[in-house]
């Protein structure tokens, strides 16, 4: 062990002091290049890490995308408890897998940069661990869903479809418990090939595979869950195939411990608790929105349509979500190697992409807004339902998409709590009301619920920009981390 320190200890100290013990005279030397030069040589760095992201990220809507497809022909009833069942699964599960698996995102990217690789290993065994922990109390909650989505109000006939759906869907919860971490410690040492293959050979066996297990063998939207297992199976063992194989974790891996699996949670407890706040928060918010949609007259319709509509705004996150990621990344790796003005650069250039890219999604939506709820049901009500609501989807990316990467960046800096307080306020203390009031009382219906989504987003999209651009990047907020 180098210089007899713990095998098992951390000190990521972003101060004054820690920056000169950690960079060398060339990283503190002032840059030669132009301001226009280093920007683009951070955006050169920052997307070849978000492109192959994006692309995994594609490859997985893909899986998603061709799931609803499948309960659209099944019927507007199966598609309306399909969409209500992925609601309350994300609500109740992923979602939370999904935020606790965040808490590893700076542990793993910090260490990397500081070159202390041995500490990736221990964070992936113990986040894996307290996702499988969590996972066997999701199980209950999704195998009893039934009384709570009636004691919702939810419609009896779509409560039983989604009920169905939710308990065939439980062991896909335990193989997240291992995706999740798994993804974070492969990009952290930006290992990104076998993410965009593990997702590729996923989309390529799914179709098949939902025919076989929905047709073939008349499993309806039973069938759709069992062959979202099977998907996220060959995921999970593409990736565990190509460490296995390859060379690349020799350095970061240091072998399976049950020891180390139940050792120091509580600092990667105090990162992963925030993170998952700050995921929950904004997911839950739009789950909602479905279960808001039950409440309105023709529930079965609304349903579907907002199934729709979600399967738009989640194929447009690919893009920011991939930029969140990569920025996150490129912070953690900055700052673990004492180099805060570079993370604050990495910082800026996404902010900026993902301007860009929320403008490029509002008109994407305005424009095909009539085409889009047919390619998922052949139902007229419901293909028009999604149509009058998708120009306002749209106006919500234009916020959507620079929150996403912003709050990559605080990932990266290990500043989660930051981004749970500005999504408490904007989904909940600015969004929440005015989707009730407009959509619910007013009466204006989907239209109304999105018009609270886009009152929250610019809230949240305000605060976080305004966050990132008033941080500090290490000169006078120390952050330990301590694995």
């Amino acid at each position: 062990m180098e210089d007899g320190s713990p095998p098992t200890s951390l000190l990521l100290t972003l101060s004054t002091n820690t920056i000169k013990l950690q960079a060398s005279d060339q990283n503190h030397q002032p840059s030669s290049r132009k301001p226009f030069e280093e920007v683009r040589v951070e955006m050169k760095q920052l997307l070849s890490i978000a492109f192959p992201m994006i692309l995994a990220g594609l490859l997985l809507y893909g899986k998603s995308a061709i799931s609803m497809l499948f309960m659209g022909r099944l019927g507007t009833e199966a598609l309306a408890g399909g969409s209500l069942a992925i609601a309350f699964a994300n609500i109740t599960g992923y979602s939370i897998l999904s935020g606790l698996a965040s808490g590893m995102e700076p542990i793993a990217s910090q260490a990397f940069g500081a070159k202390r690789f041995h500490l990736m290993g221990h964070a992936l065994q113990r986040t894996t661990t307290i996702l499988l922990a969590t996972s066997i109390i999701i199980s209950f909650l999704w195998i009893h869903s039934k009384p709570i989505l009636l004691l919702c109000g939810q419609d009896p006939s779509i409560t039983a479809i989604a009920s169905t759906y939710l308990i065939s869907s439980t062991p896909t919860l335990f193989l997240q418990s291992f995706i999740h971490p798994l993804k974070i410690y492969l990009r952290s040492q930006n290992l990104l090939l076998p993410l965009t293959a593990a997702a590729c050979l996923a989309l390529v066996l799914h179709a098949p595979i939902s025919y076989w297990f929905v047709y073939l063998l008349g499993l309806g939207t039973r069938g759709i869950a069992m062959a979202a297992f099977v998907s996220d199976l060959s995921l999970l063992s593409t990736m565990v195939a190509y460490l296995h194989l390859t060379s690349s974790h020799c350095k970061s891996w240091p072998g399976w411990s049950l020891t180390e699996c139940f050792k120091q949670w509580q600092p990667l407890l105090s990162l992963a608790a925030p993170s998952c706040v700050t995921v929950c928060l904004e997911w839950w918010w739009y789950e909602l929105m479905i279960i808001l949609s039950g409440l309105l007259d023709n529930a079965a319709d609304a349903v579907a349509a907002m199934g729709i509509l979600m399967q738009a705004t989640s194929l447009v996150y690919v893009v920011p979500s991939a930029l969140g990621l990569a920025v996150s990344t490129r912070v953690g790796h900055e700052l673990g190697a004492g180099r805060p003005e570079r993370a604050q650069k990495a910082a800026k250039v996404a902010l900026g992409c993902a301007a860009a890219a929320g403008a490029a999604a509002a008109g994407a939506a305005v424009v095909g807004r009539g085409k889009w709820g047919w390619a998922f049901t052949g139902d007229a009500a419901v293909a028009r339902l999604a149509a009058a609501a998708m120009p306002v989807v749209g106006l919500c990316e234009l916020g959507n998409c620079p929150q996403t990467a912003g709050c990559g960046a605080l990932r990266g800096s290990a500043r989660p709590g930051l981004g749970a307080g500005i999504n408490m306020g904007a989904f909940y203390g600015v969004g929440m009301p005015v989707a009730v009031a407009i959509g619910l009382r007013m009466g204006m219906g989907l239209v109304g619920l999105w018009m609270g989504m886009v009152a929250a987003q610019a809230a949240c999209a305000a605060a976080v920009v305004w966050v990132v651009a008033k941080m500090d990047w290490g000169f006078d907020v120390a952050v330990n981390i301590l694995i």
